[in-house]
């Protein structure tokens, strides 16, 4: 599921989608946050997490959200989220007890961590799904809910059997699984009644695979030849030695920013320009340049300004990203969400329980 902009959509009511020939119209996503506005909202939620011990990194979670979902808007609405962090701090106590189990665990006995490791892939997969349903519930646009109806047997597939092919096969099954799981997280999602729908086959995530492949291949040859070098010009002493683990961070630092760039825009469009809600469409037109420039931007004045730029660097990375995105509908908007709005309150929605979890860390 992002360029500057200044929207008066409050003091004039939005024009009908659809003119008055009806005819199917692009309503782009708009996102209005701005850096200096979420600097105090990050701040705070940085200091009392701090202060806290990370207790309060939950209600900073729900926050930050809420921040972005009413600062991104679709058809002159803006999004919502309803998030309970008393379920988030479920669900990241649950996560902590579950990581602190499995490395303690083989400290003690190989046996007993083997048997952590099976209890925790035994739960993992119903914890996501959980976590899955607790995001999609409560998100909504319109005052409208978005819902997710995985079961636990696809959650075991995506989550479970298909990682174990995947590594049985030295991850050539990594590009497959990846659109399994896009395809159980959309095909089971709706808003209102309405299902998204996923139709991307799998050779497109393998094109998408080959080209990460060849830049990692790529920068790991450039860190190698750096390290050639290195040692070339100090004759192979102890100076080089010293310098290695910073070469190393460095290198892996460059390769990161060569591979994220393209897998964010090259995944975001492959999803949304194969993604229906309904008999409405999306179109994804994020570029791959456009992050490298953002994302190598972000990384020096995160630098320079010893880290407090991160959350102007998040306004910049979420304004492009979601500003890509438009949605191309087939009906006028106004009347799509009216009749999902009366087919929910005949149906009825699934009201939140006591297992409500969030697991995401």
């Amino acid at each position: 599921m992002n360029n500057p902009f200044e929207s008066d959509v409050a003091a004039q009511p939005p024009a009908d989608p659809f003119g008055p020939s009806g005819a199917p119209h692009a309503e782009a996503l708009i996102f209005s946050g701005r850096g200096a506005e979420y600097f105090g909202i990050w701040i705070v939620n940085l200091l009392l997490s701090i202060v806290t011990l990370g207790i309060y990194s939950a209600w900073a979670k729900v926050r930050r959200l809420q921040y972005f979902h009413r600062h991104t808007t679709l058809g002159g609405a803006a999004f919502d989220y309803h998030g309970d962090p008393r379920a988030i701090l479920k669900g990241r106590v649950i996560g902590v007890i579950l990581l602190v189990a499995y490395n303690l665990s083989f400290e003690f006995s190989p046996v007993l961590g083997i048997a952590v490791a099976i209890v925790l892939a035994a739960v993992m997969p119903m914890l996501l799904m959980r976590s899955l349903k607790f995001r999609a519930r409560n998100t909504s646009w319109r005052g409208l809910r978005f819902a997710f109806d995985g079961d636990e047997r696809g959650a075991y597939s995506v989550f479970l059997m298909w990682p174990l092919l995947s590594v049985l096969t030295l991850y050539l099954l990594a590009p497959m699984w990846h659109q399994r799981m896009k395809r159980y997280q959309l095909d089971n999602t709706r808003f209102g009644t309405t299902r998204f729908r996923l139709d991307v086959p799998v050779s497109a995530f393998y094109r998408m695979y080959g080209v990460l492949f060849l830049l990692l291949l790529a920068g790991l040859l450039v860190m190698g030849a750096m390290m050639v070098g290195l040692f070339a010009l100090s004759g192979g002493g102890p100076e080089s030695l010293s310098m290695l683990p910073i070469l190393l961070f460095l290198g892996w630092l460059a390769v990161l920013m060569l591979v994220q760039p393209y897998l964010l825009a090259r995944l975001q469009n492959l999803v949304w320009n194969n993604t229906r809600l309904g008999p409405h469409r999306f179109e994804s037109r994020a570029r791959a340049r456009t992050l490298y420039a953002i994302t190598l931007t972000n990384l020096i004045a995160i630098v320079c300004t010893f880290g407090l730029f991160m959350p102007f660097a998040a306004i910049r990375l979420a304004r492009y990203r979601i500003e890509s995105v438009t949605m191309i509908s087939a009906g006028p908007l106004d009347d799509f969400v009216a009749g999902q709005s009366q087919d929910v309150a005949a149906t009825g929605e699934e009201a939140a329980d006591l297992f409500d979890v969030d697991i995401a860390l």
